[in-house]
């Protein structure tokens, strides 16, 4: 006997703990430059989101390929590297690779944004020049709260409003788009694969945490502010409903058996859970999981190529 879960419903919850936030919606963008970096065609671009601030992103045109292609929604870690941002999918990381460059070269479109206060919105908050990095993000936190929002919302807005821009360009085969990222990254993958069906495949790496284990190791410092979202436990609402409300879409999580923000404890029941959907939906097959033995929140070589091969076979 299957369990009751109703993933329409999740994802109303979803949406209401995110508080008074818009509705994405197709952008109009801006290209800044554009220029040929062999491999690929890298366009600098920016949107107005709608509620007052812009996104800045990249967008990367795999050159010698036939259009249109599968598209990658890549979403960039935080750790504290507010200056990097979308640079994450260019920037050759401690494991020997660019993530956007790589999937590029597999020949998928990746799209990277700047999130709120991170990149070229460093400095893009309620006190602008004055305050950078750590200070912007706990001033939007603030912000946002006072506006009936939250800094969570407001960041998957921004990267639901990006997703719709991937699916509007005519080099998109919007059928096979998929999001990937680490860390802050992952659960801005997972979430915004929950949120909008149009994301095929999804592979949140180096953060898969049940909200309820994750407060009872009492390690509340260990994720930013961004991370915390009001009312999430008393709704009821935690990792495994997320996960499952992609089903029965293509899911491939990475992540260390050893990573002290995502509790192990809860990466099984967060799989337990989902796996049971994905079998009730005859898709069992299509959520995966890896556990790297001994690993704890890193991003190694491994798991770049298997998330390269997961979208090599799902898209």
């Amino acid at each position: 006997m299957g369990l009751t879960f109703d993933a329409k419903a999740t994802r109303r919850r979803m949406w209401e703990l995110l508080g008074d936030i818009p509705a994405p919606f197709r952008p109009e963008a801006t290209l800044i430059s554009a220029r040929d970096e062999n491999t690929c065609i890298l366009e600098h671009f920016e949107f107005a989101n709608a509620i007052g601030d812009t996104v800045y992103g990249y967008l990367l045109l795999p050159s010698g390929i036939e259009y249109p292609a599968p598209a990658v929604l890549y979403h960039h870690e935080h750790g504290g590297k507010y200056h990097l941002g979308k640079e994450a999918a260019l920037q050759i990381r401690e494991n020997g690779y660019a993530p956007g460059l790589e999937l590029v070269s597999a020949g998928f479109i990746v799209l990277a944004i700047d999130a709120y206060g991170f990149g070229q919105r460093e400095r893009q908050g309620p006190a602008g020049e004055r305050e950078s990095g750590g200070a912007t993000e706990l001033s939007l936190f603030k912000h946002f709260l006072w506006q009936g929002k939250t800094l969570w919302g407001m960041m998957l807005h921004d990267d639901l409003t990006a997703l719709a821009y991937l699916r509007s360009r005519p080099e998109v085969d919007s059928d096979r788009i998929g999001a990937a990222g680490m860390s802050l990254g992952a659960s801005r993958s997972t979430w915004v694969g929950a949120l909008d069906e149009s994301v095929k495949a999804v592979v949140p790496i180096s953060q898969m945490t049940r909200y309820r284990d994750f407060a009872d190791a009492g390690a509340y410092a260990g994720h930013g502010i961004y991370y915390y979202v009001p009312g999430v436990l008393a709704a009821g609402l935690d990792m495994e409903h997320i996960v499952a409300a992609s089903a029965p879409r293509h899911q491939l999580i990475l992540t260390g058996d050893s990573d002290p923000l995502s509790p192990l404890s809860g990466i099984h029941k967060v799989m337990d859970f989902a796996r049971k959907i994905y079998a009730d939906l005859g898709a069992a097959d299509k959520l995966e999981v890896v556990l790297y033995e001994g690993v704890a929140h890193a991003y190694l070589p491994a798991m770049l190529e298997a998330t390269r091969d997961f979208f090599l076979r799902t898209l």
